[in-house]
């Protein structure tokens, strides 16, 4: 069954990298005062994570920064802490199509809403979340380091030690944020 998976996996793999040919993305890299929306992809079977989220959408709430968050839950009904909340969307295994892709409109949207900042929190690298990521038009894209960062589809590669938190994570990107702006990255390019 596990090897089943993998083939499907590697054909949604394919598929995407298909897509990715096509793909022209803008990529600006804004000033901490100038972010108005920030997309973040979750991997939202990390429930203990939620309420940092939530802290985070409120911190930027609190500076007049809209917030969007679409989780990927990989089961067929969400906990109940997930519905009715207006800034998250959560994909469910019926969302997602043989190739775990995601098929839902609200994937499309989030996919082409030109976030100023997408955020990556997919630390197991679930493919659903990594197909939305490398497909997202968002100007900054952030996200963990991998294996093969010429393959990445993330602008700002963070690299944390094992077992640290999205709090860390979420502030050590705000902190590199902070530090860029246009003319800086220009003068580095």
């Amino acid at each position: 069954m596990e090897l089943f998976r993998r083939i499907r996996i590697k054909t949604g793999m394919s598929l995407l990298e298909r897509k990715l040919k096509d793909l022209e993305r803008k990529r600006t890299f804004p000033g901490l005062c100038s972010i108005r929306s920030v997309g973040i992809v979750w991997d939202a079977s990390r429930t203990d994570d939620f309420p940092i989220l939530t802290a985070f959408h409120q911190k930027m709430h609190e500076k007049n920064i809209e917030v969007k968050i679409l989780g990927y839950f990989p089961a067929k009904k969400l906990p109940d802490k997930y519905t009715a909340i207006r800034y998250l969307t959560c994909l469910k295994e019926k969302d997602i199509d043989f190739f775990y892709r995601p098929k839902s409109p609200e994937v499309a949207l989030f996919i082409n809403t030109r976030f100023d900042i997408l955020i990556d929190i997919n630390f197991n690298k679930l493919f659903p979340l990594v197909y939305i990521s490398s497909l997202s038009v968002a100007s900054l894209k952030t996200g963990l380091t991998n294996d093969n960062p010429e393959k990445s589809p993330f602008d700002l590669m963070i690299d944390l030690k094992k077992n640290t938190g999205i709090e860390n994570f979420l502030n050590q990107i705000m902190y590199y944020i902070g530090m860029l702006s246009s003319r800086t990255v220009k003068t580095a390019i």
